[in-house]
C-alpha cells in the first residue's frame, strides 16, 4: 500500500484505512491506467481520485453534471483543507477569472467542471492547465443503455485524443455490463483497469409493500415520519402533482415537508434544496431529479411513494439514504395503477422494448417471495450466498400502527450498520447542537462539519485531548484544529466519564505517530519563534485566535515552547488557583469562567491549568 497515500487519508480525511478497492484504484491511478470504477454512492469514490490528486503534481480535472454537487463537493474539500473549486455558470465572470487565475498558478489542486465546459475549454483552459488525472463522475450518464443518459457526455471522448498520456478514471454508482462496456467503448478508454466493488449496502434496510390504498399509504407515511422526528428523508413520487399534494398533506399534519420537481421556479429549487442540506427542512417530496446533486450523508430513510421506472434508478434512488453507513431505511410502495402508467409512458416512448424489460424487472423484485437483497445485487452481476436478514422478506417487518392524534406510534424494524456500539446519547445529541451551531454561522451543511458517524464515534470514544480526538474517524487535522477544541471542551463541560476505548498514553509518545498532526503545531510554532504575535499568527494562518492559543497549549505540553510568561501572569495564575485548588485538564471550563465573572478569558484558563498540570 502507497504509505503517502494511508499519510493523506489520515491528514485529511481522518480515516485511519482504506475502504475495500480503494488503495487498489489509487494504485492504478498512480500507475497512470485508465481506470474504471463501479461503486455503490456511499462506497467512498470520490477519495479514489482525490488522494491521487493531491500526490502527482499538477491538478485534477473532475467532470460533474450539477451545479450543486460541484459546490456541495468543494464545500466538502475546502473544509478538510484541499484547495478546491468549481467552474460554472453559477458563477460571475469575476469569479470565474479568478478561479482560472489561481489554476493557472497551481493555487487549486482539483477543479470540477460540468461536461459542457469541457467542450467549450478543451482548447483553451485546459490545455494550459498541468493536468495530471481526468476524473469522470456519473459515468453512466455517458451511456445511452443507462438510465440517465446525457448527450454531453458524449463529447467527453475528446479527452483522450487531446490528452492521450493523462489518466482517465471514470466512476459510476450504478452500471449492469451493458453499460460497463459502453461506457469504456464512449470514452476511449485505453486498456482500463475495471474495479467492481460490492453493490451491497447493509445498512439499509429493503421492504416493499404491494397494494396499498392511497388514503392508507399517506397515513403510514405521517406515522413512519412522527416516529423519526430527527431523522431526515426523501419520499419519491411518481409527477409533480403528487409531490405537491403528499407535501401540502404532511404539512397540514404538523411534518415539516417541502416539495422538489422541475416544475417550481429556480429560486424555489433552490431555497427547498438548501433547506433540506443544511437540515432546515425534514422531509422531501420529489420527482427522480432530487438528490443526484447533493451529497447529505444523513439521510435516515428513502420511501418511494410510487413505483420506480427501472431498478438501476432505484437503487441510485435508496443509495441517497445512510450514505454516512449508518443505519437506515428504505421502503417501496408497489402498486398496479403505478406499473399501468409507466407502461404506457414507456410504450410511447424511445427504446420503448428496453424500457419496459426494465419495468418488469421492478415488478419481479416488487414480488419477490426470496430475500430482496439476493434479487437486487444479482441483477448487477454480484451474487451472495447466504440470506441478508435485513429486508422484509428475510425479517417480517410489523405492521405500521396508525396513529390517530400523531402520537407516538409503534413501529419499529431492526436494521444493520456500523456505528451501533455503546455511546452516549446525551452528548452525541449535544455534539448535534453545536455542530449545528458552527454551520450556521459558517453557512455550510451540518454534516460537512462531521458526519453523523464521526459525532457517534465521537461519542463513543469522549476523547480528552486533541490527539484523543484525533482518534476520532472522521477527524482529520484541518478539521482538528477548526473544530476539535469546540467539542473537546464540550465533553470536558459535560463531566461524563472516561470510556475505555480511548487510552490515555503521554502526548510525547504518541506524537511521533501523527506526523501530520505535528506538522500544523511545527507551523504555529516556526512563526511565533519568528516573531510574531497571536493575532498576526492567526490572521497568516486563516484561524480563529482561540485555535491559535490552543496551538501554543499543545506545544507548552510537549515541551516545544518552555514557558508561558508571554501570556500569563503570576498574579492570574495564583488567582486561578486559589479558587480552584485541584485544576486539571478536564476542569469544567465554563463553571471556572463564570465563577470568575469573565476575569480571565477562556484561553488563559487552559494556560494556566496546562501550567499548573506541567
Amino acid at each position: 500500500m502507497n504509505t503517502k497515500a494511508l499519510s493523506l487519508l489520515k491528514q485529511y480525511f481522518g480515516y485511519d484505512s482504506f475502504r475495500p478497492m480503494q488503495a487498489q484504484i489509487i494504485e492504478s491511478i498512480l500507475n497512470k491506467k485508465d481506470t474504471l470504477v463501479l461503486m455503490p454512492t456511499g462506497g467512498g469514490k470520490s477519495i479514489c481520485f482525490q488522494i491521487p490528486a493531491l500526490i502527482i503534481p499538477g491538478i485534477c480535472i473532475v467532470v460533474s453534471p450539477l451545479i450543486s454537487l460541484m459546490k456541495d463537493q468543494v464545500d466538502t474539500l475546502n473544509a478538510n483543507g484541499i484547495a478546491a473549486a468549481f467552474l460554472n455558470s453559477s458563477l460571475d465572470l469575476a469569479t470565474q477569472n479568478e478561479i482560472i487565475r489561481k489554476c493557472s498558478n497551481n493555487e487549486i489542486k482539483i477543479l470540477y467542471i460540468s461536461p459542457e465546459r469541457v467542450a467549450k475549454e478543451i482548447d483553451y483552459l485546459l490545455k494550459r492547465l498541468p493536468i495530471n488525472l481526468f476524473a469522470i463522475d456519473e459515468a453512466h450518464c455517458v451511456s445511452s443503455w443507462g438510465h440517465e443518459f446525457r448527450p454531453e457526455y458524449t463529447n467527453l471522448r475528446s479527452l483522450k485524443t487531446n490528452f492521450p498520456h493523462i489518466p482517465v478514471i471514470a466512476l459510476t454508482a450504478t452500471a449492469n455490463n451493458q453499460t460497463k462496456a459502453d461506457i469504456i467503448k464512449q470514452l476511449h478508454l485505453v486498456n482500463p483497469e475495471v474495479f467492481v466493488a460490492s453493490f451491497d449496502r447493509p445498512n439499509l434496510n429493503i421492504s416493499v409493500k404491494l397494494g396499498t390504498k392511497p388514503k392508507q399509504k399517506t397515513e403510514e407515511i405521517i406515522s413512519f415520519i412522527k416516529k423519526r422526528v430527527n431523522d431526515t428523508g426523501i419520499i419519491y413520487c411518481l409527477s409533480r402533482n403528487s409531490c405537491d399534494k403528499l407535501s401540502e398533506t404532511l404539512k397540514l399534519n404538523g411534518v415539516n415537508a417541502a416539495s422538489y420537481h422541475a416544475g417550481l421556479p429556480s429560486e424555489e429549487r433552490h431555497r427547498v434544496q438548501t433547506g433540506f442540506i443544511q437540515d432546515q427542512i425534514q422531509v422531501i417530496c420529489a420527482t427522480i431529479a432530487f438528490g443526484m446533486g447533493i451529497d447529505k450523508s444523513n439521510v435516515r430513510y428513502v420511501i418511494h411513494f410510487n413505483v420506480p421506472k427501472s431498478i438501476e434508478g432505484y437503487y441510485q434512488e435508496i443509495g441517497r439514504a445512510g450514505r454516512d453507513g449508518l443505519p437506515s431505511e428504505t421502503l417501496m410502495y408497489f402498486g398496479y395503477g403505478d406499473l399501468t402508467i409507466l407502461r404506457s409512458f414507456a410504450m410511447n416512448g424511445n427504446q420503448s422494448q428496453l424500457n419496459l424489460d426494465k419495468l418488469k424487472q421492478v415488478e419481479r423484485f416488487a414480488e419477490a417471495v426470496s430475500c430482496r437483497r439476493r434479487i437486487l445485487l444479482s441483477y448487477f452481476g454480484e451474487t451472495i450466498v447466504n440470506d441478508c436478514g435485513n429486508c422484509d422478506v428475510c425479517l417480517p417487518v410489523p405492521e405500521i400502527e396508525l396513529a390517530t392524534t400523531y402520537d407516538e406510534v409503534n413501529y419499529t424494524k431492526p436494521v444493520k450498520g456500523k456505528g451501533s456500539g455503546n455511546y452516549s446519547v446525551e452528548i452525541f445529541e449535544k455534539f448535534r447542537v453545536l455542530r449545528r451551531q458552527i454551520a450556521d454561522g459558517e453557512k455550510l451543511p451540518a454534516y460537512i462539519i462531521f458526519s453523523d458517524a464521526t459525532l457517534k464515534d465521537m461519542a463513543e470514544k469522549l476523547p480528552r485531548t486533541l490527539l484523543q480526538m484525533l482518534e476520532v474517524s472522521g477527524v482529520g487535522q484541518k478539521k482538528l484544529e477548526k473544530y476539535g477544541q469546540q467539542f473537546l471542551d464540550l465533553i470536558l463541560e459535560s463531566k461524563i466519564p472516561p470510556t475505555p476505548t480511548i487510552i490515555d498514553v503521554e502526548y510525547k509518545e504518541r506524537i511521533s505517530k501523527k506526523q501530520a498532526l505535528g506538522n500544523t503545531y511545527d507551523t504555529t510554532l516556526e512563526l511565533y519563534n519568528s516573531g510574531l504575535t497571536i493575532e498576526q499568527i492567526a490572521a497568516q494562518r486563516g484561524y480563529t485566535i482561540s485555535t491559535i492559543y490552543s496551538h501554543i497549549t499543545f506545544l507548552y505540553n510537549t515541551g516545544k515552547i518552555d514557558t508561558l510568561e508571554p501570556f500569563i501572569t503570576p498574579d492570574e495564575i495564583k488567582l486561578l488557583s486559589s479558587k480552584f485548588p485541584n485544576l486539571s485538564p478536564e476542569s469544567k471550563l465554563k463553571e471556572i469562567f463564570d465563577t470568575l465573572d469573565g476575569a480571565l478569558d477562556y484561553h488563559k484558563i487552559k494556560l494556566i491549568i496546562a501550567y499548573l498540570n506541567r
